[in-house]
């Protein structure tokens, strides 16, 4: 069995798109729309590209803008990464507390907690020792033996997860969070409300999900191509962004253990194992945050039950594709398709 390295970014949406440049490199953006009020700036956060795209209409402030939203953007690292170990994360993971934490953590655990609730745990922030154990295993060329999946496992317990007044703790030695599912969605929301902040009326955000103000030059949607999840340069559905709306994909090929995408990086909580029945779902939905923590949440719990989730946000949709390949939508919203 082949171990995969992972991909550069976690995501598939095809950001590019929103633009009508699937397939273009970054500086055909210039050559795309030549008028000097598009304006797109990237920078490296998160592990991939992430990439603020501002329309200058002279209502706005442009370059404050654009340094607040990246400074918004580290704002979210410094509280979810778990490649920083300086992060608020790295020390609740090795400290078993953090004390007076930033909003920025707040904000990304209670939402954690409060999906993990609504989804009987099928989402649960503590599931880090199960990715450590993946890993070790790789690293080793093997897959995880079952004791070792086991010993993880019960390390996983959302419960056990306190969000106090001025702190927030682990209640066992070797518990460990993540936050991988819901920070570049948290982030997206900053972003977007900076640059409304600063007076943007018209933006597109793509920090690995998506976000969208307003409109393109012209008066057109914002739009986003989803990927097939086996071949990354076709898109499998168009999604037009009404002014706010935010979209989050998640798939079996952004990190896979193995070469066939049976084992990959979300994971149920109870099992340590993959899910079985879907290789990608992306949601539409009110905030970055939600579309990101409900697509990760649905790729566990499955179509059916996958759509039962998207209650929590009213006028949510999503798009579920199988490991066949069946591509399937439901939800209230409009957009999808």
């Amino acid at each position: 069995m082949t171990f995969q390295l992972p991909r550069p970014s976690r995501r598939r949406l095809l950001g590019l798109a929103a633009l009508g440049l699937s397939g273009l490199g970054a500086s055909a953006v210039v050559a795309a729309f030549p008028d000097p009020k598009v304006i797109r700036r990237s920078a490296v956060a998160f592990g991939t590209v992430v990439s603020i795209t501002l329309v200058d209409d002279g209502q706005g402030e442009i370059e404050p803008a654009f340094s607040d939203a990246f400074s918004a953007i580290r704002g979210i690292e410094r509280a979810a990464s778990l490649f920083d170990p300086g992060s608020e994360i790295s020390r609740l993971n090795r400290d078993g507390r953090v004390d007076r934490p930033s909003a920025d953590l707040v904000a990304l655990v209670e939402f954690a907690l409060k999906l993990a609730g609504a989804s009987g745990g099928a989402f649960d922030p503590t599931v880090q020792p199960v990715w450590l154990a993946w890993k070790a295993a790789r690293d080793r060329g093997e897959f995880p033996s079952v004791a070792d999946l086991a010993r993880a496992v019960a390390l996983v317990d959302y419960s056990s997860l306190h969000l106090d007044t001025g702190s927030i703790r682990l209640a066992r030695p070797g518990m460990a969070v993540t936050l991988n599912a819901l920070a570049q969605g948290l982030a997206t929301d900053r972003v977007v409300a900076t640059v409304a902040g600063r007076g943007i009326r018209h933006a597109f955000i793509d920090t690995g999900e998506i976000g969208a103000r307003g409109h393109r030059p012209g008066g057109a949607p914002w739009r986003v191509g989803i990927a097939d999840p086996r071949d990354p340069h076709r898109t499998v559905a168009d999604v037009a962004l009404a002014s706010p709306r935010f979209i989050a994909t998640s798939g079996d090929n952004a990190c896979t253990w193995t070469d066939d995408f049976s084992e990959h990086h979300i994971v149920e909580p109870w099992s340590g194992r993959s899910p079985r029945e879907l290789a990608e779902v992306s949601v539409l939905a009110s905030s970055g945050l939600v579309a990101d923590g409900l697509s990760t949440t649905a790729m566990v719990l499955g179509r059916e039950k996958g759509i039962a989730l998207l209650a929590l946000d009213p006028g949510a949709s999503a798009l579920f594709i199988d490991k066949a390949g069946h591509l399937t939508t439901s939800g209230s919203g409009a957009g999808i398709g």
